[in-house]
């Protein structure tokens, strides 16, 4: 792994545990709405997807939404509120996972080009990143609606592969759920599965990860 010098971080469930700022702008929109809320363990298997999915589930109440199930005007009220009320509470009580902080910082001193690929709306993340203290290490960010379409589709990694100038042999994708390994797999990019994040409950490892971490900084072991 010492010829990789390219690295693609999901970022919820993988760097940053993000779930109670999601949950609270959910229930707010909830509220809102006249509805009823749910507890974060309920809205932490909701997550993954993007914002569209994550409203669209908590509107439902459930993980498995019909295209006909939601009426658009709705929808679109709902969105509204929660993009309002996420903004304002984007690092309120996100933390980011052990050693992710350290472990970044050996990657950037030993020279990565480090990139953020996230389903999550783009218009958040370099905020978000700048609450915590993380955007010094990413050279570039992409968002679920920075590319023609989100992950497990591999636009977003093909994206950074060109902005960087690498090749699929370069990079490796790090991520938490199989989204993350199902579009590094389309395009043949090796990839590391942290088993801790968001993954609906299901086994990371059948998705056919190149290698499997039950922590962030094992990572290193890896790469270096």
């Amino acid at each position: 792994m010492k010829t990789k010098k390219t690295l693609l971080f999901d970022l919820d469930g993988t760097l940053i545990d993000s779930v109670p700022d999601l949950a609270l702008a959910v229930n707010e929109m909830l509220e809102s709405l006249g509805m009823g809320g749910y507890t974060q363990d309920t809205i932490r298997y909701w997550v993954g997807n993007g914002a569209p999915m994550l409203i669209k589930r908590a509107l439902v109440g459930k993980v498995d939404v019909g295209d006909d199930e939601i009426d658009d005007s709705l929808y679109q009220k709902a969105k509204d509120i929660y993009m309002k009320s996420y903004a304002k509470n984007l690092s309120k009580a996100t933390k980011e996972y052990q050693c992710v902080s350290e472990t970044l910082d050996i990657l950037y001193h030993r020279g990565f080009d480090m990139a953020i690929v996230t389903n999550k709306p783009y218009e958040f993340v370099a905020p978000l990143l700048q609450g915590l203290g993380l955007e010094k290490y990413f050279k570039l960010i992409f968002g679920g609606d920075s590319c023609k379409a989100k992950k497990p589709n591999p636009a977003m990694l093909e994206c950074a592969l060109r902005e960087f100038g690498a090749n699929i042999d370069d990079a490796m994708m790090i991520g938490d759920s199989k989204n993350d390994i199902q579009a590094a797999n389309a395009i043949g990019m090796q990839s590391i599965a942290v088993t801790y994040g968001y993954n609906y409950k299901e086994d990371i490892s059948v998705y056919s990860p190149t290698y499997v971490v039950d922590r962030f900084d094992k990572i290193l072991g890896v790469l270096l």
